[in-house]
């Protein structure tokens, strides 16, 4: 038998009795799995290891102490054969065959009625390989299946509900607090600096799950391509990002578009740039969702406080150059942030308001020679880099055209940067290609 002519299927034995007839580390792993799908499991054996004695001590299997007889077979739905001795298993199943019941044959695949393949579980997903009797094979290629899955690069995504999928509604559309969602939730991904490879492993994974994407302006836009468009079968997308002077959608939008989708029932995926909790406003918009009744995951990212400066070779703290980092947005007041160049500042959204910035840290008594590097687009192929000082820095931003989205790092620490110069006499701008 080459699989060829196997009929692929999956068995509902919750409360139904099973025998397996061995009591060696086979039997046991298939007892254990037998368990996991609910059933009754008796066990015959006059010997067993170590295992199948736990289980029996724990009540978890029916351990008969004796040699197989065929009345065993009396009133079970499912039979394993595992003893290691070929005629004993052929004898079971044969019996078994007879009395109509199935039966996975140990000891000869080939004759086996049933095969037992190599499985694993996804969230609710449950994967099952058969690979023409080879175990190895199969085990290596269900590996390879649920890696992809975990990963995101297989779609997750849910096509039939399997709840009614909407909670009663107060009259503003939302349910009232202390109400609970049928179904739908809320994941608050962080996506990184904009670099698809750079979301988190479990972000991607929601990505493929998501009925509906909340997406901003400075998240991993390659991914949505990747997932196809919702007549096709990816999800649904919705566009809430924020560009200066032209916001499409209010935070209180945002919040109310993630708790209404949710309450629809839909897995819903709010797709943030860097990460969600790192002057992101994730933690409104979780602490809405919450008091809607709407259960929401964080999916941390990686911040562009850290990343975007790495991606022009400037790390935020380096040994006799900073051991400490702040980060702040150029709308924040900078008068209580330590003014030395040996301790790094990181300004997120600090374009606008550079050069109010820049005075008052010289206010604070920071150096005209500090050195400053704006990193515009960090991680993606347009990604520039200008370095100055933070006496010329506002002219030289000015004079480039300098804008967001960019990272700005103030401090000893962009000495280090490949694009910087010996002495940072010189003022450059560096764009990639």
């Amino acid at each position: 038998m080459s699989g060829i002519d196997l009929y692929p299927t999956s068995l509902r034995l919750l409360g139904r009795d099973v025998l397996v007839v061995g009591g060696g580390a086979v039997a046991a792993r298939r007892a254990r799995g037998l368990l996991d799908a609910g059933a009754k499991v008796t066990v015959v054996a006059p010997e067993a290891g170590h295992d199948v004695v736990r289980l029996a001590e724990a009540g978890l299997v029916t351990w008969v102490r004796r040699g197989y007889a065929t009345s065993d077979l009396e009133g079970v739905w499912f039979v394993q054969t595992a003893t290691g001795l070929p005629e004993l298993d052929a004898r079971v199943a044969a019996e078994a065959e007879g009395r109509r019941i199935w039966c996975v044959n140990a000891a000869d695949h080939e004759a086996s009625a049933a095969w037992t393949p190599a499985t694993a579980r996804v969230d609710d997903v449950t994967v099952a390989v058969n690979a023409g009797g080879d175990p190895r094979r199969a085990k290596a290629l269900k590996d390879a299946i649920v890696l992809a899955l975990r990963t995101g690069n297989l779609p997750l995504r849910r096509h039939r509900r399997t709840s009614p999928g909407r909670d009663a509604h107060d009259g503003a559309g939302l349910a009232p607090t202390g109400s609970r969602s049928l179904g739908g939730r809320v994941a608050l991904v962080g996506g990184g600096p904009g670099d698809t490879g750079l979301i988190t492993v479990r972000g991607r994974q929601l990505l493929a799950e998501a009925d509906v994407v909340v997406a901003d302006r400075l998240g991993p836009r390659g991914l949505l391509a990747e997932l196809g468009d919702a007549a096709a079968g990816g999800p649904r997308v919705i566009e809430v990002g924020k560009a200066p002077g032209a916001h499409q959608a209010t935070q209180d939008e945002i919040n109310e578009i993630l708790v209404r989708e949710a309450l629809a029932g839909n897995v819903v995926v709010r797709l943030k740039g860097g990460d969600p909790y790192v002057l992101g406003r994730g933690g409104e918009e979780a602490e809405f969702c919450r008091r809607h009744g709407v259960d929401v995951e964080v999916v941390p990212g990686v911040t562009s406080a850290i990343s975007v400066p790495a991606a022009a070779g400037i790390p935020v703290t380096h040994r006799g150059l900073a051991t400490g980092f702040s980060v702040a947005t150029g709308h924040d007041e900078l008068a209580e942030l330590p003014a030395r160049s040996d301790h790094t500042i990181v300004l997120l959204m600090g374009v606008r308001r550079l050069a109010e910035s820049v005075a008052v840290l010289r206010v604070r008594g920071l150096a005209a020679h500090t050195p400053v590097a704006i990193v515009e687009r960090g991680w993606t192929p347009d990604q520039r880099v200008t370095i100055a000082t933070l006496g010329t820095i506002v002219d030289r931003a000015r004079a480039v055209g300098v804008a967001n989205p960019a990272v700005i790092v103030i401090g000893d620490v962009v000495r280090v940067s490949p694009y910087a110069t010996a002495d940072l006499g010189a003022s450059l701008t560096t764009q990639l290609h």
